[in-house]
């Protein structure tokens, strides 16, 4: 039984999608103010009372790092409010490719951010795609993490594509491209890579065979491009069709977006977590709003969501 109401609120970053995933719900985004004094210092102010609601939060944490100090504020601002519960709907989680201690002495920026989501007050996340699945065990608090492929397959099968092969971006990607193969009843390929540096791929080999197929090149980030580029350009070499490639996460950071336009790319075709910077007539948005939607209404309302989704597993 729904015993509180509830109140969609929404940083700077992301105002674009809250109210779109305020539509889809039915309802305004409540009345959130983001000052600045003269250094840049920032005071997010709710300016309705949140008091016993269920309240959505609203904002992925993308660059800069403002936004990341919005969410934490207004999930603090919210608390101190006496919100009844507080969830915090991240579609991009940002600083979750740092999930684990790959060389000495670096930080694991995952765990140190899921700690300061859980100390400002958070009862509940809910995000997309996040990077590596082990991730929701940083959190002592439920996480509901959504895919991009209940977005994507339809899209993907829309289509009417003959002769598809799935393809992995990176080992890293099997696991979700294997959902993708199985879903679409097709074979898979993987790209191995080596890196010497971040964002900078040395060698690449294709893993399978891809003549004369339509290939679906599937992954959670596309952040420089350089990497599903350098794929795409090698498959083509290799006697595909098409290359066409769908990450949910949309960085596209640096030279990204000359990089995509120039590449063997028949279509990139990414989500709304992110907003696109550019204008590139090879990329596509589709957007997660009536996704989120629809998974806010049924946590309020404490209804699954497991059963709403396409998974990657």
């Amino acid at each position: 039984m729904v015993t509180s109401g509830v109140k969609l609120l929404s940083g700077t970053s992301s105002r674009y999608l809250a109210e779109s995933i305020a539509a889809n719900y039915g309802m305004a985004l409540g009345d959130v103010t983001i000052n600045r004094f003269s250094d840049g210092e920032i005071q997010p102010v709710i300016n309705e009372s949140v008091r016993g609601e269920y309240v959505f939060i609203i904002q992925s944490t993308f660059q800069p790092h403002d936004n990341w100090m919005e969410l934490l504020m207004l999930i603090d601002a919210a608390k101190r409010a006496s919100a009844q519960y507080i969830t915090v709907v991240m579609p991009y989680f940002g600083y979750a490719r740092q999930d684990r201690k790959d060389r000495p002495r670096v930080s694991i920026a995952a765990k140190l951010v899921a700690n300061l989501l859980v100390a400002s007050g958070a009862d509940r996340i809910m995000t997309m795609d996040l990077h590596a699945d082990q991730i929701q065990g940083f959190f002592d608090i439920p996480l509901d993490n959504l895919f991009g492929s209940a977005i994507f397959a339809p899209y993907i099968k829309s289509l009417g594509l003959e002769d598809i092969i799935v393809a992995a971006s990176d080992v890293g990607s099997t696991k979700r491209a294997r959902f993708y193969a199985q879903n679409l009843n097709c074979d898979m390929v993987i790209c191995d890579k080596y890196r010497k540096r971040h964002n900078e791929v040395s060698e690449m080999q294709v893993i399978g065979n891809v003549e004369g197929k339509n290939v679906i090149m599937v992954d959670d980030i596309i952040d420089t491009g350089n990497t599903l580029c350098k794929a795409s350009n090698l498959m083509m070499e290799k006697g595909a069709k098409s290359v066409r490639a769908f990450c949910t996460h949309p960085v596209l950071s640096g030279k990204a977006y000359d990089t995509v336009l120039n590449s063997s790319l028949t279509e990139l075709v990414v989500t709304d977590t992110i907003p696109l910077t550019s204008k590139n007539e090879k990329i596509k948005v589709l957007t997660v709003a009536k996704l989120f939607a629809t998974a806010i209404r049924n946590t309020h309302e404490n209804k699954s969501i497991n059963s709403l989704f396409i998974k990657n597993n």
